[in-house]
């Protein structure tokens, strides 16, 4: 991908987990840690009621971190799959003959295509993790 396309989807991608760290993260990080310290108070607990107190409470922040890394891995493979798509309809339209300047036009707007077509889906899919970090069990 160009690099300015490759910056737009960066900087909007960057922004919604921005968002999403600051607005929903965060909150279940301070309660992941209140709830351990809690666990960590309880004096008379065996090390093992500790530890499994302690594991309990940090099992809706992995299960938060565990959606937003596969939304992101499914966003970053389907942007994947439409730049490799450009790239299959340059080369057909280089080995049919035509020249450089054109292949490059085809592949700069293809991708653009692309990007833009994927930023477009950024609002979506942040409103999609929200309602999955929202439903996450505290």
């Amino acid at each position: 991908m160009a690099e300015a396309h490759q910056a737009r989807v960066h900087v909007a991608v960057e922004e919604m987990v921005q968002s999403l760290e600051r607005d929903h993260i965060r909150v279940m990080q301070g309660r992941m840690f209140k709830c351990s310290a809690d666990c960590c108070d309880r004096s008379t607990d065996s090390m093992s009621v500790v530890h499994r107190c302690i594991e309990r409470c940090q099992t809706p922040m992995a299960q938060a971190q565990g959606q937003v890394t596969s939304e992101l891995e499914k966003f970053q493979d389907r942007l994947t799959r439409c730049t490799m798509h450009c790239n299959d309809k340059a080369k057909d339209l280089f080995d049919s003959g035509a020249k450089e300047p054109a292949v490059r036009s085809l592949m700069e707007g293809c991708v653009g295509s692309c990007v833009d077509d994927h930023i477009n889906l950024i609002p979506s899919m942040t409103r999609r993790i929200k309602d999955n970090l929202d439903s996450i069990q505290q």
